[in-house]
């Protein structure tokens, strides 16, 4: 196993440092723009996070521009870096758009910092904790971002991220979100209809994400403390912001979108029942959230990851006139007569790359920042809840100052795994 071997250093060296290398380049900003919108030059793209995600939104990005070209790759570990190369190489509608050189591939904590140094474009596909750092460099230094959720695993990264995409407005830079179901023709069309008022004013909003279990990463003999998080990633709430965070938030933004609003309270109720090893690290295995609304009206959010449970992963709303079904491919409101939704299919996760890069060629930029953060806020607000069993508000989570960074990003100073959450033990900071 490759490792970067890097010194100590926080979240906020970190954000410094980015400040600084990327701020000398914003005068060249509008020249870059001109260069790039409604013409044919080559989009260098850079990669950072090799994983699943990464060699997946590679592939998308890839796939959107006839003129772009893999440039740059980072991770924390060589053997990720070279496996998502290895299977970018294997796929023949993008393998002629892979030109990274051996020097322009990255690995360590830094990585980040060398990719958008030489590229155009970033996707940033690491853990979530990384992403408030990552995104910060990246508009400072006048890239255009992919970013996936979520935004943030806690509030100071979020208010990290709002400030980063009102600056990437003022600068000119595209931020699109990876809540790939905001880029769905029948999502859209749908929720098109309920905001013109197909089922009236909503009062009930359900969301449920049940599914088994996933991947995790047996430690293995001679791994640090961090390069065992880092490998089993999934299962730390510093890095994931707990499953409900990293998976639900799909669910609990399409909600939000379907109300169209964010509430104002959540109160609930997580722990763990089978994932209970110490592979699975700290994190929960189901949460039941209830959101309440200015209005009065309410969310009722469920997720679980266990094995041998029946799955569902869908969102209803009932208004005053009617239903609201979005449930895989079933698209239906529900009134005196039902509509379900025949329309054309879009392959989302692509789409959002296509309006990305589309974008970029034609200089009407893209900024979903807002609802990325909101609903990354609102799922980190849940998990609030769940580990406090507190009422939480929106203004709490929003202003909370608990800040998951660990002490260090260094591979061998000692990180050990924070209790298990207790309700009514477990602290709101």
């Amino acid at each position: 196993m490759s490792q970067a071997k890097t010194g100590k250093k926080s979240r906020r060296s970190f954000l410094k440092t980015s400040l600084a290398t990327g701020g000398t380049l914003a005068a060249s900003l509008t020249l870059d723009q001109a260069v790039h919108a409604g013409g044919n030059d080559q989009l260098k793209v850079g990669l950072i996070g090799c994983g699943g995600r990464g060699t997946g939104a590679a592939t998308q990005a890839l796939r959107a521009d006839r003129n772009v070209k893999l440039f740059a790759m980072g991770d924390a570990f060589d053997d990720r870096l070279q496996s998502c190369l290895t299977r970018l190489g294997t796929d023949k509608t993008i393998a002629e758009k892979l030109d990274v050189a051996r020097e322009r591939r990255f690995v360590g904590f830094d990585a980040y910092r060398q990719v958008i140094g030489c590229c155009d474009v970033v996707l940033l596909c690491t853990p979530p904790h990384f992403r408030p750092i990552h995104i910060r460099a990246a508009v400072e230094a006048g890239k255009h971002v992919f970013a996936e959720k979520p935004v943030a695993v806690d509030a100071p990264g979020v208010r990290s991220v709002l400030a980063t995409c009102e600056q990437a407005r003022k600068r000119g830079v595209s931020i699109v979100a990876g809540l790939q179901l905001r880029y769905s023709l029948p999502h859209k069309e749908t929720i098109r209809r309920v905001h013109d008022g197909a089922i009236g004013p909503i009062h009930t909003v359900q969301a449920n994400d049940f599914r088994g279990t996933i991947w995790h990463r047996a430690r293995e003999e001679g791994w640090s403390d961090m390069t065992w998080h880092m490998r089993n990633w999934y299962y730390f709430t510093w890095l994931c912001g707990d499953f409900n965070v990293e998976q639900h938030v799909h669910m609990l933004d399409l909600s939000s979108w379907l109300k169209g609003e964010y509430p104002v309270r959540a109160t609930g109720t997580g722990g763990r029942q089978q994932r209970t090893g110490p592979e699975f690290g700290h994190i929960y295995d189901h949460f039941s959230i209830i959101y309440e609304y200015g209005d009065g009206s309410r969310l009722f959010a469920q997720c679980r990851q266990q094995r041998g449970c029946t799955n569902d992963i869908s969102v209803h709303a009932a208004g005053t006139r009617g239903r609201v079904t979005l449930a895989g491919r079933r698209f239906s409101i529900n009134t005196d007569k039902e509509w379900r939704y025949n329309g054309k299919e879009n392959e989302a996760v692509q789409t959002e790359h296509d309006e990305l890069f589309a974008s970029i060629r034609s200089g009407r930029l893209i900024n979903n920042g807002e609802y990325l953060c909101k609903s990354s806020l609102l799922a980190i607000m849940g998990r609030m809840a769940a580990y406090t069993g507190q009422a939480i508000t929106w203004e709490m989570a929003l202003n909370s100052q608990e800040d998951l960074t660990p002490p260090a990003y260094d591979w061998n100073v000692p990180l050990p795994v924070p209790p298990v959450a207790m309700p009514g033990i477990t602290k709101f900071i």
